[in-house]
């Protein structure tokens, strides 16, 4: 292999400093052709064990991942056309060969071998190990006829594709945008921070006055606080026709074809492997026993939560004194919140400096795990802003660390998302630590300022770190199921939503908080009034999710080839279940819905809310003992940080609280009765 490719130097942090697009496709070549080379050489044998066949496997796709990941995460977060060329072209290499080892009869009989011969006395890791290796060559279609596994393995490549195309319009239809603000009345209720921002993209090109991008801080910025109802409108119009056939730039990035495309082709996968929809196929790996359960657990949540949704809404019009349209209810729901609460995201900005929060969440996690986390200033980054923090266990051990990055800005994708570097690995002749990206867009600062984020940032922070945590923590040797590999979808969220109750806690929030200016805490009125908004409109954000869940389950489990996609028409009928608010005939949120179209959430958004009943009966636990428990933390790594996918998680839930989870917690920090 070339060495001089920084992209095959893995026996270090990668090197992002050196990567460029040229390298990508000649080191995934080099990379894949290794692979197969071994597992040729490694088939060649007589008679396979555990230790001659599946731990270099495991150690093969270790490296192929390691090598990859650094492209993967810049194509998210420095997403320049050359790199995108190279990481498309790729995408497909990957898929052809992932279904062709998937597709291996002689791999999969060699794995079957081993269990009948060696199962018996293999430990409960090398037992699951292959148990969920033979559950995925069957997922893969390995007993399909060749003609049926050729247009199997077509269909991985074409989604590999399609859905990079899906996230592509997203992002390039997000740049396309933006305001410029002639009359200077428009800019009446935004943020400081936000006007200045606005100022200097206004000088960066070269304009007069101000420019307001469609960043999502930006975005939540106009539509919560903007007194100008022609602004507010303005930005949900472009917000909610990003890459679809309306809106500012309608037919430019149209995602409808994609979409339909997706769709077709995740319901033939589907087919070919014996399942009746895709909906089927997503919850042959969750938690979920089937379609009606993950229906009925939805349209349970929806009975609850829609009471309190519905005279949410009409208090929230009332206090308005008129009918409000899509672009006005955020706006008026934040002067609801202030003057009920005498709170406001913005005033406590201040006192969320994000060094202050990044120590308070690294004490919160000291005390619960006993870690230390120090930031490295040697490792090389994508962007000046980029930190890096080595983790490190209560014993002074190194267990591995991640990188930060915390600041929106142009060619980066939205949203905030933990991805893996590298993957604890302990096998002979390959060990390393398991490394993360961390990802946020925050509001970055004005030249020479600290960051100052929104509690509901803080919160954002939190979720991710949660992530963080359940790949940093795993105790699995090995990396199909170690960290969150080989954990089921619903069941992924329960760190992350757990740790963000760390967030919401008058034990915490003092560790979090002190004025930027002259370092004092919170006030005790401050943080009072804060923890009582909690469950302000907690009906309208939970039916909100559930029409989210509900249209992403029944748009796969519904789906017919006759009659097409059917996105607006799905969409439609859930809406007409759950929502409380009327959108407009412009709307095309799926377009934009990039958690199913693009991400691992397809047939599988309802596991936000799976997982945050997990999470919520969870922290019961800790509520219970003291939010800082040890013996309740050490429980909660030791039963599900600490294995990965390498237990049912149902039984591991039930490891740690005792018995199987219950929906009362989640109703009762939401403000509902049981």
């Amino acid at each position: 292999m070339n060495l001089e490719n920084p992209l095959l130097r893995t026996d270090r942090l990668p090197d992002y400093g050196a990567i460029r697009a040229e390298h990508v496709v000649p080191a995934l070549t080099a990379e894949l052709a290794h692979c197969r080379a071994e597992i040729g050489r490694l088939l060649l044998q007589p008679a396979p064990t555990f230790a001659t066949l599946v731990e270099p496997v495991e150690r093969l796709h270790q490296h192929l991942a390691r090598v990859f990941a650094p492209v993967s995460h810049l194509n998210a977060v420095a997403n320049e056309d050359e790199l995108r060329a190279a990481y498309n072209t790729c995408l497909p290499l990957l898929a052809e060969y992932y279904a062709e080892v998937g597709q291996n009869e002689a791999l999969f009989r060699a794995y079957e071998g081993i269990a009948e011969r060696e199962g018996a006395s293999l430990d409960h890791q090398r037992r699951r190990v292959i148990a969920y290796a033979l559950r995925e060559f069957k997922l893969a279609g390995v007993h399909l006829p060749a003609a049926e596994k050729s247009r199997y393995k077509e269909l991985m490549q074409q989604l590999a594709t399609l859905q990079s195309k899906f996230e592509e319009n997203v992002l390039d239809a997000t740049q396309a945008y933006s305001r410029e603000i002639v009359d200077p009345r428009e800019l009446d209720g935004l943020p400081a921070h936000v006007v200045a921002r606005a100022s200097a993209i206004a000088s960066e090109r070269g304009s007069a006055g101000h420019v307001l991008a469609l960043d999502y801080p930006t975005y939540a910025a106009v539509m919560n606080h903007a007194h100008s109802a022609d602004l507010r409108r303005d930005f949900y119009t472009a917000w909610y026709t990003r890459a679809s056939d309306e809106g500012p730039s309608a037919n430019r990035f149209d995602n409808t074809g994609v979409m339909a495309s997706i769709l077709a082709a995740r319901h033939e996968a589907a087919g070919l492997l014996g399942y009746a929809n895709y909906a089927d196929l997503s919850l042959a790996t969750k938690m979920a026993p089937d379609t009606g359960a993950v229906l009925a657990f939805l349209e349970e949540l929806a009975s609850r939560y829609l009471p309190g949704a519905r005279s949410e809404y009409a208090e929230l019009e009332s206090y308005a004194g008129r009918h409000l349209e899509p672009w006005d209810v955020a706006y008026f729901a934040e002067r609801l919140r202030t003057e009920r609460f005498n709170v406001s995201e913005e005033r406590l900005r201040p006192w969320f400096p994000l060094p202050r929060v990044l120590d308070g969440m690294f004490e919160v996690a000291r005390r619960l795990y006993g870690l230390k986390l120090r930031e490295r200033d040697d490792v090389s980054t994508w962007h000046a802003d980029v930190r890096y923090y080595a983790v490190e266990a209560a014993d002074g051990r190194e267990i591995g660390g991640f990188y930060a990055d915390f600041y929106a800005r142009d060619h980066k994708r939205g949203g905030a998302w933990m991805a893996e570097v590298s993957t604890r690995i302990r096998v002979p002749g390959a060990q390393s630590l398991p490394v993360a990206n961390l990802v946020c867009n925050f509001t970055p600062p004005a030249a020479g300022e600290v960051a100052q984020l929104r509690h509901s940032d803080v919160v954002t922070l939190f979720h991710e770190f949660g992530h963080t945590l359940h790949h940093l923590l795993t105790e699995i040797d090995y990396p199909s199921l170690a960290g969150i590999n080989g954990v089921p979808w619903d069941a992924v969220e329960l760190p992350s939503q757990l740790m963000e109750e760390w967030a919401w806690r008058p034990e915490v929030l003092p560790l979090l908080s002190a004025h930027v200016a002259t370092g004092e805490p919170l006030p005790a009125g401050e943080l009072d009034r804060l923890l009582r908004s909690r469950t302000f409109h907690a009906g309208l954000a939970a039916v909100r999710q559930l029409e989210f869940a509900l249209f992403d389950f029944r748009l796969h489990a519904e789906y017919d080839p006759a009659r097409g996609a059917q996105v607006a028409e799905v969409l439609a009928r859930v809406r007409s279940r759950v929502s409380v608010l009327k959108p407009p005939s412009f709307n095309r949120f799926a377009h934009s819905f990039s958690h199913v179209f693009a991400g691992g959430y397809a047939a599988g958004y309802y596991s936000y809310k799976w997982a945050e009943v997990l999470a919520a009966d969870a922290f019961a636990a800790f509520e219970e003992a003291g939010v800082f428990d040890q013996p309740t933390a050490t429980r909660f790594l030791e039963a599900i940080l600490a294995r990965g996918g390498e237990c049912d998680q149902m039984d591991a839930f039930v490891r740690f609280r005792g018995r199987r989870p219950e929906v009362g917690a989640l109703l009762k920090k939401d403000g509902l009765a049981a």
